[in-house]
C-alpha cells in the first residue's frame, strides 16, 4: 500500500528541476507557504417544497397559490380529517388485513385511521385520499356527512 501523506523530499524537487539531489543539496528551495482555502460557506438551506393541495377534483396547486376560499375549504377538510379516530395495527382484526389504497398488508404498530363506515386504512394513505375526495374508497360513503351527524347528535 502507498502512503497517502507526501512529504516534500529532495527527490520530488530534483525531479521537477531536472537536477541531481546530491550535487545541488544547498540550492533546494522549499515551496512557498500556501494559505488554506477560505472556510466553506454554508450552502443555503434548500427551500422546502410547498405542499400541493387539491381544492377540487381536477385542480392541484401549491398552498401559496390557493385563493382564500380554497384555503378555508382545505383547513376545514384538515380539521375533519384530524377528528377521525386513529390507532396502531395490532394484528387482532382478521377482516382488515390490508390497505385497499396502497394494496399493502398492515404491519404491526403501523398507524391506521378508522372511517365512520368502519373501514380501516393506513393513516398516510387515507389522509392523502381524503384531501382529494371526502368519500370512503371502499364503500363511497361521504365521510364528512357521517362525521357531521355524529357531532350533531351529541
Amino acid at each position: 500500500m502507498g502512503n497517502c501523506f507526501k512529504s516534500s523530499s529532495n527527490d520530488d524537487i530534483s525531479l521537477l528541476r531536472g537536477t541531481d539531489t546530491e550535487s545541488n543539496e544547498s540550492a533546494i528551495e522549499h515551496p512557498p507557504f500556501v494559505e488554506p482555502p477560505p472556510p466553506y460557506r454554508a450552502q443555503p438551506e434548500p427551500q422546502r417544497r410547498m405542499p400541493i393541495y387539491h381544492p377540487s377534483p381536477s385542480v392541484s396547486r401549491p398552498a401559496n397559490q390557493l385563493s382564500e376560499d380554497e384555503q378555508i375549504k382545505i383547513a376545514q377538510r384538515l380539521g375533519l380529517i384530524n377528528h377521525l379516530p386513529t390507532g396502531k395495527y395490532d394484528g387482532t382484526n382478521k377482516k382488515a388485513k390490508e390497505c385497499v389504497i396502497c394494496m399493502n398488508e398492515f404491519e404491526l404498530a403501523e398507524p391506521l385511521r378508522y372511517l365512520p363506515c368502519m373501514h380501516t386504512y393506513h393513516k398516510e394513505c387515507i389522509d392523502d385520499w381524503l384531501m382529494r375526495s371526502f368519500t370512503c374508497p371502499s364503500c363511497m360513503e361521504p365521510v364528512d356527512a357521517a362525521l357531521l351527524t355524529t357531532y350533531q347528535t351529541n
